[in-house]
């Protein structure tokens, strides 16, 4: 089994404007980093013409399936029955898109098939996280 997940997801960037534009993005998923998520624009989708990947926890993505979530840059929440709304706080705004409930939950199964819920720390590697501070420090 691939220790990495990706899953392209179709967003809706929600503006002012009446027309919610399709903002392509891709979730993903890695046993090396088992507790996070990232997310990520490519160039063509940002007003920087750079990509730009927000990262947040897994267990972040899955309440905010049920509730709302997240008191920081990343926010989820429920809306309606299809539907959940992400927020991307930064300091020069906020993107807020809606992404199809079902792709998420598709991409979070998948995610818990590879790491199940609490076995996180067991695709931890420790000791090389160590060893990299350290060289780092030097």
């Amino acid at each position: 089994m691939s220790a990495v997940i990706e899953q392209a997801v179709e967003a809706r960037l929600v503006a002012p404007a009446p027309c919610m534009d399709v903002v392509p993005a891709v979730l993903g998923y890695a046993c090396a980093d088992p507790y996070a998520v990232r997310m990520t624009f490519p160039a063509s989708a940002t007003l920087e013409g750079v990509e730009v990947v927000w990262e947040f926890s897994r267990e972040l993505l899955a309440a905010g399936l049920e509730g709302p979530a997240g008191a920081g840059d990343v926010r989820v929440r429920p809306y309606g029955q299809d539907r959940t709304v992400m927020e991307f706080h930064a300091c020069e705004g906020v993107a807020v898109i809606h992404v199809r409930t079902g792709e998420l939950r598709g991409f979070l199964r998948r995610a818990l098939e590879l790491v199940p819920a609490g076995r996180e720390h067991l695709h931890l590697d420790l000791d090389g996280h160590l060893a990299q501070l350290l060289r780092d420090a030097y």
